[in-house]
């Protein structure tokens, strides 16, 4: 059964709420930290990132292409296209060697309000590259073209590089290939259903890598985490709260649509996976604050980062405090 996670008040009246799931598994893999229901299935959706950039690592397609290390962590973002980002997607399209038309995403505009604003005023088209997923796939298309894999057909699911991304989520997160869900995402790619406890699980390895007896992906895994805590700007971008819980090197984290987020964290050797069941990200930042005040999190700048992305009082347009966001949730301790 799903729990009240946060409230929304206009004055003093209950205006919003909002219900999920939250899973904490410890460094045994077993759950420590539960509210609501720790099997409850979500798409992994952007979250997924992490684990569909391992194969490019795990093959050395980075190194193959000469990739620096931003544009190595932009394939596990979800970027907003922001001037630094694009700079770095035209730079791994000239040296993979591939044509922006061979993308699958759609051409849109990008995510960030002032990079499109700014795309507008001087009357620029839609670009592939400005969607979020773009790193992803360039990743991708420089694995195929490196192990000489079909170029045209590198988002089907029955793809050799999307057949490995399968194999990999599964052996992380210690879910059997035939109960993952599998559905398409926005981007075109493959996208993988699994209960919270193995999402939480597969985060747990990210943060402690020494759990991955396979040598080449915890090699993988351990240069992937590295470079998204370094370039923790190309996670995410300005102001979002990848990038904020990415700066603090304990942390690697990546959230996805529908609600889906998750963190692992290196030194508690914990890692937590949520699901706002209405899929809003606005108060992702708000939760995971609370998830880390509850386990006495010992760095409060990261904390205070949170409050900072989504602050406890809501203002109107006018800068006035007219309510407040409540996170009402409490981390069980699992028996």
């Amino acid at each position: 059964m799903d729990q009240v996670l946060l409230e929304e008040y206009r004055g003093d009246t209950l205006e919003c709420v909002h219900r999920g799931h939250i899973c904490g598994v410890s460094y045994t893999g077993e759950v420590k930290y539960v509210v609501g229901d720790t099997n409850a299935v979500t798409f992994l959706r952007s979250a997924g990132k992490p684990f569909q950039a391992i194969p490019v690592l795990r093959h050395g397609a980075d190194v193959h292409f000469g990739l620096t290390g931003k544009e190595t962590a932009i394939m596990m973002g979800s970027h907003r296209a922001e001037p630094f980002h694009v700079d770095a997607l035209e730079s791994m399209l000239r040296k993979i060697g591939v044509a922006e038309d061979g993308l699958v995403c759609h051409p849109t505009y990008p995510l960030s309000v002032y990079a499109t604003e700014d795309l507008l005023r001087n009357q620029a088209p839609k670009r592939s590259i400005y969607h979020n997923c773009s790193g992803k796939h360039l990743g991708i298309l420089a694995l195929c073209k490196m192990m000489g894999y079909p170029l045209e057909t590198y988002f089907e699911p029955q793809h050799p590089a999307q057949l490995e991304i399968l194999e990999t989520l599964s052996y992380l997160s210690e879910c059997a290939i035939d109960q993952i869900g599998l559905g398409t995402d926005g981007c075109g790619f493959p996208v993988f259903a699994i209960p919270l406890r193995n999402l939480a699980t597969a985060f747990l390895k990210l943060a402690c890598p020494e759990l991955i007896e396979d040598a080449a992906i915890r090699t993988a895994v351990q240069k992937m985490v590295g470079l998204m805590n370094e370039h923790y700007e190309m996670v995410a971008g300005s102001d979002r709260i990848c990038s904020a819980l990415l700066m603090d090197t304990n942390i690697v984290a990546k959230g996805g649509a529908k609600g889906v987020y998750c963190f692992g964290l290196k030194k508690e050797k914990l890692a937590f996976a949520l699901k706002v069941l209405d899929g809003s990200e606005d108060e992702w930042p708000l939760i995971v604050a609370s998830i880390l005040e509850q386990i006495h999190y010992d760095n409060s700048n990261t904390i205070q980062s949170m409050y900072e992305l989504a602050p406890i009082e809501i203002k109107n347009d006018n800068k006035k405090t007219i309510g407040r966001n409540t996170a009402v949730f409490t981390l069980q301790i699992h028996s």
